[in-house]
């Protein structure tokens, strides 16, 4: 497909024609199963627990799999976060357990839970930039990366506004729902720490430390830099064609695990997250009439 900004004409077009063209634009990228993204979890998940035996039985040094694991840990989150949209499939669809499993898998990792996610993720598209209601908000008050770096290092410390800002939003939700997300994600944090300890015991400490500890630490710092400041900041506009923005990433789309299309995704929240650069190329035209914060041309490929 090419990779060349859309140049077609909508000057003199209506709201409700504008709309009428996003759509049928955003529909063509829509309900089409991507291999790649069934594939990514997978995979990533596969190596990063092969990490553990290759790594404990000396196979793998230890500085290797540090490296690897990170890369596996920050690549965890996307493809669940693809099935909290039910990308993969719908409610009631053949392919739904595929949705289902590959959401709840491919975020052992990151040891987070999938329902935890996916209720508190939907809360920030439903009230994105909102300070009182938007539970990612928190992360994105940072006017610089080193800001926001710290304010994702204070989310680790207990009894912060930052950690327990997801807490917050499943308490305001209060259904028996939110209440099964938290106590999920109780027993995963427990389980995780377990396993820690389990590790320490056994005279593998330094394993767990640079195997899934540290990982975790910096790759979710990684992806709240990328999948929420960056394509959100400052942070203070609200409304569908303003609360988040294009911006270039130091080594090109997936760098930045192609949230450099993020708008796209606030928009069109079940096109695939490979397909979303180019659907950005095509309705580049409709969101430089909507006066959305964009790249100019010549950088938003």
């Amino acid at each position: 497909m090419s990779k060349t900004i859309a140049d077609y004409d909508v000057s003199g077009l209506s709201n409700a024609e504008l709309t009428k063209m996003e759509r049928e634009i955003a529909r063509k990228y829509m309900d089409k199963l991507s291999i790649p993204m069934v594939l990514w979890p997978i995979l990533n998940l596969s190596c990063w627990l092969a990490l553990w035996p290759l790594v404990f039985t000396g196979i793998m040094p230890l500085w290797l799999g540090f490296i690897i694991a990170t890369i596996n840990t920050t690549l965890s989150y996307l493809p669940s976060h693809e099935a909290q949209h039910d990308i993969y499939a719908r409610p009631g669809d053949k392919l739904r357990w595929l949705n289902e499993a590959i959401g709840h898998l491919s975020l052992i990792p990151l040891a987070f839970g999938y329902r935890f996610l996916r209720l508190t993720h939907l809360e920030h598209h439903k009230h994105t930039n909102s300070p009182e209601l938007d539970p990612d908000h928190v992360f994105n008050e940072g006017g610089n990366i080193w800001q926001t770096i710290r304010l994702n290092i204070d989310s680790f410390q207990p009894n912060s506004k930052e950690s327990e800002s997801y807490a917050a939003c499943l308490e305001r939700l209060g259904s028996p729902e939110a209440k099964r997300a938290y106590v999920e994600q109780i027993f995963i944090f427990l389980t995780y720490m377990g396993i820690l300890f389990a590790c320490a015991a056994y005279g593998f400490a330094l394993e767990a430390l640079l195997l899934w500890w540290l990982p975790l630490k910096l790759a979710t710092i990684y992806i709240r830099i990328y999948l929420s400041w960056l394509p959100h900041y400052p942070g203070h506009e609200t409304g569908r064609y303003k609360d988040t923005r294009g911006f270039k990433s130091w080594l090109g789309v997936w760098s930045s695990l192609a949230m450099t299309a993020h708008i796209v995704h606030h928009l069109h929240p079940r096109i695939p997250l490979d397909k979303t650069p180019a659907a950005l190329r095509e309705l580049y035209p409709i969101l430089e009439a909507r006066k959305c914060d964009l790249l100019s041309r010549e950088h938003a490929h």
